[in-house]
């Protein structure tokens, strides 16, 4: 059991998110589902409450209503392998009405922050070399989907 779950405030289109969210990422499912009843304060039968797992993380949803909105104050950083994984999941995370952010942020269209960061990114910026990190970051600050190619060129000062 994981101590700290990531828990997202929603208001309907719950059972949209959770098919979007667990077809992203490989060792993802829905684990628990409570659905309202009579007694509840949405409509009976709807879901409540769903919790998953996304590449094996817990997670939460909680289908509250219109009180609260996403914000890009929080966001759900993934690591990504390579330039197919940063592709395959900013295709399918910006579809159906997603955004493009800056810097390899994105907004699905549920309003959700994501975060793509190559794992490469991460290894440039770690660098000794302060003159290659200042060329990455200058790289990586016009991009709105990071391309690991033009970050390597950049850190490589061609």
């Amino acid at each position: 059991m994981q101590k700290i779950v990531t828990n997202l405030w929603f208001d309907g289109r719950v059972e949209e998110a959770l098919d979007l969210y667990t077809s992203c990422f490989a060792d993802s499912r829905v684990t628990n589902i409570m659905r309202y009843s009579e007694a509840g304060m949405g409509e009976t039968g709807d879901i409540m409450v769903a919790e998953f797992e996304l590449a094996g993380q817990e997670f939460c949803i909680i289908n509250g209503g219109p009180q609260y909105t996403h914000s890009p104050a929080m966001s759900l950083a993934v690591t990504c392998a390579d330039q197919d994984e940063v592709d395959r999941l900013w295709e399918r995370l910006t579809s159906a009405g997603g955004e493009e952010g800056q810097c390899g942020w994105l907004t699905d269209r549920f309003g959700v922050s994501w975060q793509l960061v190559p794992v490469r990114l991460g290894e440039m910026l770690a660098s000794d070399d302060a003159e290659a990190v200042e060329r990455v970051t200058a790289a990586f600050l016009q991009m709105n989907k990071l391309d690991i190619a033009a970050l390597e060129q950049a850190f490589r000062n061609e």
